[in-house]
């Protein structure tokens, strides 16, 4: 009894209190997304669907991929735009339904071009939700809480991507990788559902509306624009372990494909586990996001510099440990970060732009890493997206002195206007 007293008073009590503060429509947000999410499982298992239920080539599935990426910056973008016009609720709803039906449809698809617009086409309706959730979220969260309710929804993503991997494993074992498909789809419509249950726009609180009568413009914000490249950077990096990585795994390291679930849903598990804990004290510091940032990105490329030390289970361990902290740290910053500089803006531009940059590395970064493969091996891919993580540690760099200075100089600016004020 002494035992889960001490248990619950210096473990489990301090966990549950950094949820503290946290708006129940935030909550209700993030539930839609685990509901989404946990039906994700075609995602991750895609390359292996395509190469070995579907027989296609590395160099095909490359451009599947491509079109994945394609969609996804179309969505995002059309998403952002819609958001801006007709209002995030409406589109949220119309991608979980859109894309469900499109999920369930993409299993009858069976030559390399209708794979490619099947797959372009569902992705166009599902990333449209990712700006639409974001603006929500800023929207529905206090300000001082920004931070911590991205995390939650990190939170539910992963626990989605936790649960779905290991259950996907055993669906494709037990039932083929039709019933991905079908699970995918079913999940997507009632997170409609539940959206139009509990967050009808008559019920849900706005906590932090924006309203800017003359907004700037996302074109103009040249530090947004050096974050923006050095996502797209990582984001080519990141993605790997969605496509090229699970291959790595299983052609090198031997795993099975739900051996494969469970190490990918070890990296859901503890970020589930220790993300908020984690961002809760690191946000109490007086450190710069854009640092939190640069350390993600730095521990995200060393990760896959790791899997060049030996082809053994412990290394790849330790590499998928190492990417789970950098995701832990960079994701949630980085979503704030663009939060707070698009109050200034049309927050669906700045959040579609932010979208698209991993959508962007969809595009190349699959394609590429499979061509990379094909022609260099494992070993010169790894090397290369070490290389590549490096240049976008340089650009956060570059964007931390940027940042720095400008607000350096509103400050000044604001001095300057006080002093007057003072002297009248």
């Amino acid at each position: 009894m002494k035992l889960i007293r001490y248990i619950y008073q210096h473990i489990i009590k301090p966990y549950l209190g950094t949820f503290d503060g946290l708006s129940k429509e935030v909550w209700w947000l993030a539930f839609i997304t685990l509901i989404n999410r946990a039906g994700t499982m075609v995602i991750p298992f895609l390359s292996l669907y395509l190469t070995k239920h579907m027989g296609f080539s590395l160099g095909k599935v490359g451009w599947v991929m491509s079109a994945f990426g394609i969609g996804s910056v179309i969505g995002s973008w059309i998403g952002g735009r819609l958001t801006d016009k007709i209002g995030y609720y409406k589109v949220m709803f119309f991608s979980l339904v859109g894309a469900g039906f499109m999920f369930v449809y993409l299993q009858y698809l069976e030559t390399f071009q209708s794979l490619c617009l099947g797959v372009m086409g569902v992705m166009i309706l599902a990333d449209m939700f990712r700006p639409a959730m974001f603006v929500a979220l800023n929207a529905y969260s206090k300000p001082q809480n920004k931070t911590r309710s991205v995390t939650l929804i990190r939170l539910a993503i992963n626990l989605g991507f936790s649960a779905g991997p290991a259950v996907g494993g055993f669906i494709i074992t037990k039932m083929g990788y039709s019933g991905l498909f079908w699970v995918d789809g079913i999940t997507c419509v009632l997170a409609s559902i539940l959206l139009l249950l509990v967050l009808h726009p008559k019920s849900a609180r706005i906590l932090d509306e924006v309203f800017v009568e003359n907004p700037k413009s996302v074109w103009k914000d040249t530090p947004f624009f050096i974050f923006f490249a050095a996502m797209v950077i990582f984001g080519f990096v990141f993605l790997q372990y969605f496509s090229t990585i699970p291959l790595f795994y299983r052609d090198i390291i031997k795993l099975t494909e739900s051996e494969i679930g469970l190490l990918m849903a070890m990296n859901g598990f503890l970020i589930f586990l220790l993300e908020m804990p984690l961002i809760k004290t690191l946000e109490s510091g007086r450190h710069h996001k854009i640092r939190f940032i640069i350390i993600g990105a730095v521990l995200m490329g060393t990760s896959l510099l790791l899997l060049n030390l030996g082809h053994w289970v412990l290394i790849v361990v330790l590499g998928m440990l190492l990417m789970t902290i950098g995701e832990m740290i960079l994701f949630p910053f980085s979503n704030s970060f663009v939060i707070d500089r698009a109050k200034g803006g049309k927050q669906g531009q700045y959040m579609a732009l932010y979208s698209i940059s991993f959508s962007i590395a969809h595009i190349f970064g699959h394609n590429s890493g499979m061509h990379l493969i094909e022609k260099m091996g494992y070993s010169n891919t790894w090397f290369i997206m070490f290389e590549l993580s490096l240049v976008a540690v340089l650009l956060l760099v570059w964007l931390k002195r940027k940042v720095l200075s400008e607000e350096l100089h509103v400050l000044n600016d604001h001095c300057i206007k006080e002093g007057n004020r003072y002297r009248r």
